[in-house]
């Protein structure tokens, strides 16, 4: 008697990213009963086994797991694009937009993003912001697997608008304790939400953003509480300025002494890490999120991924924030990651498209600590995944032999808009490319408007004249 499930995915192009390959299964199926896996392998062997609820026939699909992205700022996406091409991007571009957000504003914002990296195949999203009413809640809400950081850091209110290129700022004490207390209650509500699917990091914003005794307050909280740092390390020749400064030491070093470079850490981009200091950090077991899009764009610098790599130092891919990389969509950050250290290493064979492909999906969720709950599609795990439609004109012809194309042209040739079914914990959130769990008209209509006011408010305050865009404005480059 067959046994019943209540999702069956048959005839795929089946890349289950077990082992240490891309697991591929020619006319695979995978088998689902609630929220997770209960079977994969080829479509007549699980045809026969199973009785299914529903069919999904993924024939002239990928089939894979759900993507990873493993740094966002999604409240960012109300400004996307308005902080790129320039230098010192943060002070002299997006500050003047920051100092004017609104809570419908970050509202709006996230939303958008997280509809957006939903239909490019995203089913986990680390989102990295200061928490605000119905954040968390629409991660909820949508079904998504989601990540979620509460913003720790030490700055006065200002922000960083106002302040001068390389001027030491100053710590408001008050304000990084009640950020410390804000991130603990917010995890406290939130770690574990959603059926499992809404878990909670500790965010230190940077190391340069606090002082000492509250950045090791965080590790101690952390460990005690069981969650994991995620933060930004050497992240621009701004921080290192500053630690420098400050303490005399790099980041790296700096952390190190700290007794932050251990599994618990997440350090997000490492752009201005020499190589050694990049495998000493991997050596010491932190994982590394990379978001060579936003680096690229907005420092014009490729992380050290490949030295971290070469000792074994798991690497994650991240988006970022759409005010300076301009889309949250990590099909784009695979691309980008293979093709800028082949250019850094000036050698073709350097991160091949298989390995950046492993580091959107299983190698991606073992370094944001979900590798045992998703990644990959494997008996037991949670049944996120995706399909991708390999009729689009940009992924045909499909070749199988004597080499086979198609890791190869998901990682260069797609831009996530072939993606047809997005899948979370069993349950359909995109199906034939549209959105089941939201009103995607709607959500991108208050962003506009959300947008247009934020933009109003900037464009009357007197800071704003200092921004180096406007110069591209007045030429008519923009």
């Amino acid at each position: 008697m067959a046994e019943h499930v209540d999702l069956l995915i048959q005839h795929a192009y089946l890349f289950t990213m077990s082992g240490s390959g891309v697991g591929y299964v020619p006319d695979g199926a995978v088998a689902v009963r609630g929220a997770q896996i209960v079977a994969v392998g080829p479509t007549d062997e699980l045809d026969e086994r199973f009785d299914a609820g529903e069919l999904l026939d993924a024939t002239d699909c990928a089939v894979l797991p759900g993507l990873i992205d493993a740094h966002m700022h999604t409240p960012l996406a109300i400004v996307r694009g308005v902080a790129q091409d320039v230098r010192h991007w943060m002070q002299l571009a997006l500050a003047p937009y920051s100092r004017h957000m609104t809570l419908e504003a970050a509202r709006a914002g996230s939303r958008l993003n997280v509809l957006e990296a939903l239909k490019a195949g995203t089913t986990t999203q680390v989102d990295y912001t200061r928490p605000f009413p119905g954040w968390a809640a629409f991660f909820q809400e949508v079904g998504v697997r989601a990540r979620l950081t509460p913003t720790i850091n030490a700055l006065p209110r200002r922000g960083m608008a106002g302040w001068t290129v390389g001027e030491l700022y100053p710590f408001d004490e008050k304000a990084g304790q009640e950020a410390i207390d804000r991130a603990v209650e917010f995890g406290r509500q939130w770690h574990g939400a959603g059926e499992g699917r809404i878990t909670v990091m500790l965010g230190p914003q940077a190391p340069d953003m606090m002082p000492r005794e509250q950045l090791i307050q965080v590790k101690r909280l952390a460990e005690r509480e069981g969650w994991m740092i995620h933060m930004h390390v050497a992240q621009g020749d701004r921080e290192i300025e500053q630690m420098v400064k400050r303490y005399g030491q790099r980041t790296p070093a700096y952390l190190d002494e700290l007794g932050y470079l251990d599994e618990q850490l997440l350090a997000v981009h490492l752009t201005e890490a020499t190589d050694e200091e990049a495998a000493l950090v991997a050596k010491r077991g932190t994982r590394m999120a990379l978001c060579s899009g936003s680096i690229g764009i907005i420092d014009g610098i490729v992380p050290p991924a490949k030295a971290f790599r070469d000792v074994g130092g798991l690497v994650a891919l991240g988006s970022d924030q759409a005010c300076g990389n301009n889309c949250n969509n990590v099909f784009n950050e695979m691309k980008l990651t293979a093709l800028f250290n082949k250019i850094r290493s000036r050698d073709p064979s350097v991160m091949p498209a298989w390995e950046v492909l492993r580091m959107a999906t299983i190698e991606g969720a073992q370094a944001v600590g979900l590798g045992d709950e998703v990644g990959s599609l494997e008996v037991g795990k949670q049944a996120d995944l995706i399909s991708v439609d390999l009729t689009a004109l940009n992924l045909s012809p499909v070749l199988t032999e004597p080499v086979r194309n198609i890791v190869p042209n998901l990682v260069y040739a797609a831009s996530g808009h072939e993606v047809k079914t997005v899948i979370v914990a069993g349950k359909v959130l995109v199906r034939d490319g549209e959105v089941l769990v939201a009103d995607e008209a709607a959500v991108r209509a208050e962003a506009q408007v959300q947008a247009a006011d934020v933009a109003e408010r900037v464009a009357a305050d007197p800071v704003h004249e200092g921004m180096a865009l406007l110069e591209a404005m007045e030429a008519g480059w923009l």
